[in-house]
């Protein structure tokens, strides 16, 4: 029993050192990653089980001897570490604060109760309802093909002229769903009076850029013509989405109204008023010369996404080239520990859009965080959730003012 409990201990602490400072070779990119994504973003439940597993084991006689001694210590040390990641969540909140505060006229901090409750967050924290929103599923946006449906969020009471949320599911290009990406944002919003849309989009290897591009655009396209049957207001649409989708975002919101991404719709107007990318992929052409972006290009991009190695093709595609003077506001979203897709990226991007765009360009770097941490409404999603909302609000408030 001791030497049991010594593996179980043992294993507990060496996730939270890898969701700490998290294992970045390639051999162990995928699996590490996971491991430390679900225990930075769960680390409240893995208190409590870790608590009740040493009870259990003490219970059961297993701290006697040596090995159950030292168990018991990688158990202390495991605690300590999930407490330190468990800070780390929390310190979302002051960081998007204190960027959101850099603004002219910014936000002030929001109290309300996010979408989700503390409480039920523990205890259900795969929890994807909200008791004042309804989801419409399956919407078709296009006949070109059967991935061109999207699903709509919204209040039960069916308000009209709401803002408007386009949100954009990421995968590689290669995988994904409208129905696993976003959902803790799109609750905050259409319990609080906007309609969300959340389309997919055809996927590689099938789909080659810029398809992909090309759908977001046309699923754009259709909520200016069809939003208003959902109680949207068309004339007031912002893009959000994560690591692909964090892309596909930031670049059709550079890309507006760009006849090459929009055939057979070439005269629907595709601004935007707003983007909110996160953990997007900025630098298809690799010159922030990560490790990561190499191996990307060579084994992802080259061979399933893009199929060629035409480096113009993927100037075309980087986000970080297409900055312009009007780009519309932007709020980007980055963990300092993503080990799929680095910071260096994010700061890159904001950096070169900052130099060059006359409207905001907020830029939240979350310390200890991994990619993907927004998929379930964990401590620091909930924070960035409020904080987006924030951020969003402001725009709805900019653009009633101007009108």
């Amino acid at each position: 029993m001791p030497t049991l409990y010594l593996v179980v201990a043992a294993a507990g602490l060496v996730a939270v050192l890898n969701a700490v400072r998290p294992l970045r070779a390639t051999l162990v990119l995928l699996p590490a990653f996971f491991s430390a994504w679900l225990t930075a973003e769960l680390a409240p439940q893995l208190v409590v089980a870790t608590i009740l597993e040493t009870v259990v084991f003490v219970l059961l006689g297993a701290v006697n001897g040596t090995r159950g001694l030292l168990a018991l210590l990688l158990s202390a040390l495991t605690l300590a570490g999930l407490a330190r990641l468990i800070r780390s969540s929390e310190s979302a909140a002051d960081v998007a604060d204190r960027a959101l505060g850099e603004l002219p006229d910014g936000p002030e901090p929001d109290s309300d109760v996010e979408a989700t409750s503390r409480l039920r967050r523990f205890f259900v924290p795969m929890s994807f309802t909200h008791p004042d929103v309804e989801r419409i599923v399956d919407v078709p946006y296009s006949d070109v093909s059967k991935r061109h449906r999207l699903d709509v969020y919204r209040h039960h009471d069916h308000p009209t002229g709401c803002p408007t949320l386009l949100q954009v599911h990421g995968g590689g290009w290669v995988i994904g769903d409208k129905k696993e990406q976003g959902r803790p944002l799109m609750l905050h919003l259409a319990s609080r009076g906007w309609v969300c849309f959340a389309p997919n989009y055809r996927l590689s290897p099938r789909a080659t850029w810029p398809d992909h591009l090309v759908d977001v655009k046309r699923a754009l396209a259709w909520v200016r013509e069809h939003g208003s049957e959902y109680g949207a207001d068309p004339g007031f649409v912002v893009l959000t989405g994560g690591s692909a989708g964090g892309h596909l975002v930031a670049l059709a919101a550079l890309t507006a109204n760009d006849p090459r991404y929009q055939p057979g719709f070439e005269d629907v107007d595709t601004s935007v008023s707003g983007c909110v990318p996160y953990y997007g992929v900025y630098d298809l052409v690799g010159e922030t010369g990560t490790k990561a972006a190499k191996v990307r290009r060579r084994h992802l991009l080259d061979r399933i996404v893009m199929k060629t190695t035409d480096d113009q093709v993927y100037r075309d595609a980087s986000p970080i080239e297409a900055v312009r003077p009007d780009a519309p506001p932007f709020l980007v979203i980055h963990g300092r520990n993503d080990t799929l897709v680095p910071v260096a990226e994010a700061r890159l991007f904001v950096e070169r859009l900052r130099a060059v765009s006359t409207s905001p360009v907020v830029y939240v770097e979350l310390p200890g965080t991994q990619h993907a941490f927004d998929v379930f409404p964990s401590i620091r999603s909930a924070h960035v959730v409020r904080a987006v909302g924030r951020f969003v609000e402001l725009l709805r408030l900019r653009a009633r003012v101007s009108e």
